[in-house]
């Protein structure tokens, strides 16, 4: 059994959004939070607690991305979903929703991560960025925007599409701070919602937030954005995703006739595309394979689809 971890860390706050998604504020210790103060927007850090009621489980830590803005004063805000079918037998959500505000965890004392701005396009780079959200994949984004808007109140969020998916209204965490930034910033904001015959009064866009880049819908998320059609192609913007296999890859799917190349070496190498620079990047919550490699056919049709997209689009 691992040794149990030395916790470092509180829960300060929680706000629970439905019975299975929650807002989590967590405060470090004096001795870590210089090291909590001087992070990225995008980055992550590792949760844990360990398994008071089954001790022979141990303990168990989760890598969750971070929400609030590095420019933000007090604790580090973790949008999160109860796992209910779990891989794991001592799963971090069903320890989590057993505690409240003032119990003691474990947070690591360094903040990581290179699905950042910085360390993808860069700060400065003008070109639209198209967040793709798929559930609590919102997280990173939110601190995107959260910490534009920190480093200068006066910047307009015209350069930022978020697509937010989720099942139903209610599971659409911070619509109204999305609602907010949109209507006094410029934000590009709109949610989905995947069940809508559960849901008689939504009025918004139905269907799963990687249906927006389906051929059928891709020309109408052109014109919403401000783009000519054809015109959304990497000279113009950048992709970034988060959440589960299914969303990345039907994305990436969608928008490689555009000519979009991912930032993942092996699926790079796999389309001969190495040499281009990236303009699709991901941070992805399971492991699972985004296209299978091992696929001859499909790899082949894919190369085809990036040269012909490429012959239209000049190399950046």
């Amino acid at each position: 059994m691992a040794k149990p971890l030395e916790y470092n860390a509180t829960l300060v706050a929680r706000v629970d959004l439905t019975p299975s998604l929650s807002i989590f504020k967590v405060q470090g210790d004096p001795d870590i939070r210089p090291h909590h103060e001087s992070f990225v927007a995008g980055q992550y850090v590792v949760l844990g607690l360990n398994n008071e009621e089954t001790p022979d489980l141990g303990s168990v830590r989760r890598p969750m991305s971070i929400v609030s803005a590095p420019e933000e004063d007090g604790p580090l805000e973790f949008y999160i979903r109860y796992v209910n079918h779990p891989e794991s037998k001592n799963p971090l959500t069903h320890l989590l929703w057993k505690i409240g505000e003032g119990a003691r965890m474990y947070c690591s004392p360094r903040i990581v991560g290179k699905f950042t701005l910085e360390d993808t396009v860069g700060a400065d780079d003008a070109r639209i960025k198209i967040c793709v959200a798929a559930g609590t994949g919102l997280a990173p984004f939110l601190s995107y925007v959260r910490s534009a808007c920190r480093r200068d109140p006066d910047r307009r969020l015209d350069d930022f599409v978020i697509l937010h998916g989720a099942s139903y209204p209610a599971d659409l965490g911070y619509r109204e701070e999305m609602e907010k930034l949109a209507a006094q910033k410029g934000l590009q904001y709109f949610p989905t919602i995947s069940r809508p015959k559960e849901a008689p009064n939504w009025r918004g866009d139905t269907g799963r937030v990687e249906d927006f880049f389906l051929p059928e819908r891709l020309l109408d998320l052109e014109r919403r954005i401000g783009k000519p059609e054809g015109g959304l192609r990497p000279s113009s913007a950048t992709v970034f995703i988060c959440g589960l296999q299914g969303t990345i890859a039907k994305t990436f799917l969608g928008l490689l006739p555009r000519g979009f190349v991912p930032e993942s070496r092996r699926l790079r190498r796999a389309l001969e595309a190495e040499s281009i620079e990236p303009s699709l990047f991901f941070e992805q919550y399971d492991s699972s394979p985004v296209v299978d490699l091992r696929n001859e056919e499909l790899m082949a049709d894919l190369r085809r689809q990036l040269r012909e997209a490429l012959a239209d689009e000049p190399v950046l």
